[in-house]
């Protein structure tokens, strides 16, 4: 790997990571907008990421993972709020859930109209930007809980199977967890085959291409 792609490298990672940031910052809006101030009174309406990230899931767990087992995963504090201060508490839930994902895609969409502007590095960085916002936007839409996905379906389960479903999350993160760590040592790619062909659709809409 040459000097100039490693530096390509490092400057997306650095972008992705102000892109879950934003991601963060959206449900928070979300919810406030839809009646919730929890994550106002938490500090969580800013866009310093002091205030999102979680040592063990955003910085040393990626590390171990990615020293360790050559493969990256974590987590920034999930935003708090309360469902029962929203009109409806599983639509807005599951609102509050999209307009994470909706952010990532939004900035896929808005840097894919500067991509086509671009030229040289600086492409192949927007390409590679717009490539990490997409797969972060579709990989917390699976339907699987904690991810955003488990509440954006709960909009259309019984309350009766809304509340067995989303309390599953706490074992979901490990099965999750699980998942991901059996696809890297078997290099299955489990998550992969359910994230890429949807990233690979959309960046083929926006006439994106990967270096």
């Amino acid at each position: 790997m040459t000097l100039i792609h490693l530096l390509t490298k490092i400057l997306a990672i650095v972008v992705l990571f102000y892109s879950i940031i934003i991601h963060e910052v959206s449900h928070a809006f979300a919810a406030y907008a839809l009646g919730d101030d929890s994550a106002k009174r938490a500090g969580r309406l800013s866009f310093n990421p002091l205030r999102h990230i979680d040592p063990f899931g955003t910085i040393i767990l990626p590390l171990i993972l990615y020293f360790s087992l050559g493969f990256v995963y974590g987590y920034a504090k999930p935003v708090p709020f309360n469902p029962y201060n929203f009109n409806n508490f599983k639509r807005d839930s599951g609102l509050t859930a999209l307009a994470g994902p909706a952010s990532n895609i939004l900035i896929a969409i808005l840097l894919a109209l500067v991509f086509h502007f671009s030229s040289g590095l600086f492409r192949e960085i927007l390409a590679l930007i717009i490539f990490l916002n997409l797969a972060l936007a579709f990989f917390n839409l699976i339907p699987f809980p904690p991810l955003d996905g488990s509440k954006v379906l709960g909009i259309f389960l019984t309350d009766k199977a809304y509340f067995k479903w989303t309390a599953q999350e706490r074992k979901g993160m490990l099965w999750l967890f699980g998942i991901i760590l059996v696809s890297s040592v078997l290099k299955l790619n489990i998550i992969g085959m359910l994230v890429f062909p949807p990233v690979n659709f959309v960046m083929s809409i926006l006439g994106v291409r990967l270096p």
